[in-house]
């Protein structure tokens, strides 16, 4: 059964707390087919190779070899530079990320984006080789015949590939760096149900794509928990995001739960989507993808430097412990609607990684009205799926999903917004741009798209 919601949010001119209503959406429910609430004639899912390997992707790097949400999307930007690489070595359209080479000119452009995404998925998850192998072969049996060259086309994306692993040898990929929880007030500890490790405490380590370092963006630390702020976030969490939540509406938990799939997996889907509604082909396919899974994984690496660098506890333990404040009321038998995800509370890593999404869709389209279909497994009774008409409603909603999910709390939301945002806006003036020219967003829309689809 697939749930359908179209929602418009409010984040535009984001008013004061003390001036708004939290959550205040207008949700409208509707048992319509998806594909009636999105322009006409414009389809939700649009097959070519580039979508099918970020499908094969998420499948290899998240089912199968379970890594998690903080780390998963580095695998999701090595296959998509390498596939862009190989496809512009082609077409030549756009400035190379890692690979400078040139192919021959009847290469084709769908066997070399396959032949990439395969060898890096092989290279970084070779026990997976056997059924990464029969997707090759079967992606490169399906290519429709059109005179182009298909080994060509291979030995570019095998170049390209190439080039991505050498570049990225030494990054740092799930180095062993320790880290010891704290304990005291504001200090993160791990927490329920399961009281996991810290996850990926590398991550501030790691070397990123489009930064200098994981600390380039680094915000200034949480409020201190004397200040009005942190009073004033202590509150809205306790009272939204608990389980048994009162003030909370309907369709406020079902936006909190929607969320809590897990993000790149969720994401992966509404990428695909996202070139299926403005029926992109293989090049800006590769490119659309190239952008948005370096800029969120970049977004996720400076958040978790910030994480790693302050270790600001969660409402789950915040709120049970009275928020370290003597004017706060403590709540023993607080717990949060959704599992609390096990790293640090500040800042918020969805909305570092959705600041970042929602920002280099505006960048690639030239718009902030573009559509967007995001589905959720994250509930029992199927799929629920949310529309958006723009850019801007879809952060909107996933900052207040966090607080819903009792997550985050919202200076954390604000901090973690502003910096993926910021990532995004570098990624956008610096890389992906035309060849031979200053990138400037203004030419961030694909070739014959109108930019501002209605």
């Amino acid at each position: 059964m697939r749930k359908a919601y179209l929602l418009t949010g409010d984040r535009a001119g984001r008013t004061p707390l003390n001036e708004r209503k939290l959550g205040s959406h207008r949700v409208f429910k509707t048992t319509l087919l998806l594909w009636t609430l999105l322009p006409a004639g414009i389809p939700l899912a649009f097959g070519n190779v580039v979508t099918d390997w970020n499908t094969i992707a998420s499948t290899t790097v998240i089912k199968n070899a379970g890594k998690p949400p903080s780390s998963s999307p580095i695998w999701f930007a090595y296959m998509s530079l390498a596939v862009y690489d190989a496809v512009i070595s082609i077409t030549g359209q756009y400035r190379p990320f890692y690979y400078y080479g040139t192919a021959q000119p009847n290469a084709s452009v769908d066997a070399a984006a396959v032949a990439a995404a395969h060898r890096v998925l092989v290279s970084y998850f070779p026990t997976q080789q056997n059924d990464l192998d029969t997707q090759f072969a079967a992606s490169l049996a399906g290519i429709t015949p059109d005179g182009s060259d298909t080994n060509a086309g291979v030995a570019a994306g095998e170049a390209a590939a190439a080039a991505l692993i050498a570049a990225r040898t030494g990054d740092g990929l799930e180095a062993n760096v320790p880290y010891t929880p704290g304990s005291g007030p504001g200090v993160w500890i791990p927490t329920p149900p399961a009281f996991a490790a810290a996850a990926t405490p590398w991550l501030p380590q790691f070397h990123p794509f489009t930064m200098t370092t994981a600390a380039d963006y680094r915000p200034d630390g949480p409020p201190s928990l004397g200040s009005e702020t942190w009073e004033r976030d202590y509150n809205l969490t306790r009272m939204y995001g608990g389980a048994t939540s009162t003030v909370r509406s309907a369709a406020e938990t079902e936006i909190g739960l929607f969320w809590t799939e897990h993000p790149p997996q969720q994401y992966a889907r509404a990428f695909g989507y996202l070139a299926g509604t403005y029926g992109l082909g293989v090049a800006d396919t590769a490119r659309l993808m190239a952008i948005l899974w370096t800029g969120y994984t970049d977004a996720i690496i400076g958040c978790f430097d910030g994480k790693y660098t302050y270790s600001f506890w969660r409402p789950v333990t915040a709120i049970n412990a009275g928020g370290g404040n003597p004017d706060l009321k403590a709540d023993s038998g607080w717990l949060p609607l959704g599992a609390t995800p096990n790293h640090p509370e500040y800042p918020a890593a969805h909305a570092c990684a959705s600041g970042a999404v929602s920002t280099l869709i505006d960048g690639y389209f030239g718009t902030t009205k573009v559509y967007i279909a995001v589905d959720s497994l994250a509930f029992q009774d199927g799929v629920h799926t949310h529309i958006f008409g723009d850019t801007r409603d879809l952060i909107d909603e996933v900052f207040w999903a966090r607080m819903y999910a009792g997550f985050h709390f919202y200076h954390s939301l604000q901090v973690g917004e502003e910096l993926g945002t910021n990532v995004a806006k570098n990624l956008l003036r610096s890389h992906f741009g035309p060849q031979g020219s200053v990138f400037d967003s203004s030419q961030a829309r694909p070739s014959g798209s109108s930019g501002n689809r209605k």
